[in-house]
């Protein structure tokens, strides 16, 4: 495994991303892979370690080369910060694919709870005049669709900003009291999905007490009146933060290992991200993404 952690871009001094990499081993005879960058948790008040390294080893395990994205935090959250790093680090992968051993064409996103709301904009908002001018998309700097993900992998997001939002990180991304304001309707995910946001696969808790169920369900809704394939998989009882929920993660807390939600990580089909999607219509939907039978933009 070849790993390193560097600034992402000296506009963002404390954004990082931590790379682990399969080495294409002959005898292996895997020339390319597919990549997943995870977005931690933590309110935009902090990134969460639970949500960090321990996934980027489940999904390097399963075969797939692995980016932990470090987002800014606090007050460095203002200006769309998360979000425009969010798109770096696709357009990085992407445009570093041969160095990186990666296919271009299948770079995931995930994230948890606040990273949840910064992979979910990531997958929305790719194409927003924020993010192309940040690009230079625009000045013709970066080509369309560059930072577009194949697909996000959603695990208890913050979305929306309305009365169900987790209202500290609606605040910190608006630096102060967001109710009915602009940075309300900006952040709530959900008020911009269309036919170009990128599939997804959600999980959430029925009774997650510090971000409401109502979140996902609104997102899940947004995708399907935009017609754009998801999976969606709530499950009856769990706190809010779980991770992988076992006992790895639990943090000797009881109410954070929960054996029936450890499986959301094989609902999520690891192996298929890493290595083909089989016949499911979701995985020939982004089968046909990455062939350029329906365009990534």
């Amino acid at each position: 495994m070849r790993t390193e952690t560097f600034v992402l871009d000296p506009r963002y001094p404390d954004c990082t991303l931590t790379t682990y990499i399969h080495e294409p081993y002959a005898e292996l005879n895997i020339p390319t892979r597919r990549a997943i960058i995870i977005c931690p948790g933590g309110g935009y008040q902090f990134l969460s370690e639970r949500e960090a390294e321990p996934v980027a080893l489940q999904y390097f395990a399963a075969g797939l080369n692995v980016f932990i994205l470090r987002y800014s935090v606090k007050e460095k959250a203002l200006n769309d910060a998360p979000l425009i790093e969010s798109a770096l680090a696709v357009k990085h992968i992407r445009e570093n694919a041969e160095k990186y051993f990666v296919d271009p064409a299948y770079i995931f996103i995930t994230g948890f709870s606040a990273g949840g709301h910064c992979a979910a904009m990531c997958g929305t908002l790719w194409n927003h005049s924020v993010v192309r001018e940040a690009l230079g998309i625009d000045r013709g700097e970066a080509p369309e669709g560059i930072n577009r993900p194949t697909a996000t992998v959603l695990c208890y997001p913050v979305i929306t900003a309305n009365p169900f939002a987790h209202r500290g990180s609606i605040d910190t991304l608006c630096g102060g009291p967001s109710e009915d304001t602009d940075g309300a309707y900006h952040f709530s995910v959900e008020l911009h999905v269309d036919k170009t946001t990128a599939p997804a696969f959600i999980w959430h808790t029925f009774n997650d007490g510090a971000v409401p169920i109502q979140n996902t369900l609104l997102y899940a809704s947004a995708l399907a009146d935009a017609g754009v394939p998801f999976e969606y998989h709530v499950y009856p009882d769990g706190v809010h933060g779980l991770s992988l929920a076992n006992r790895e993660t639990w943090v000797g807390l009881p109410t954070h290992y929960n054996p029936t939600c450890q499986g959301w990580i094989d609902d999520a089909q690891l192996k298929r991200l890493a290595a083909g999607y089989g016949k499911s219509s979701y995985g020939q939907y982004l089968d046909r993404l990455a062939s350029g039978v329906a365009p990534c933009r």
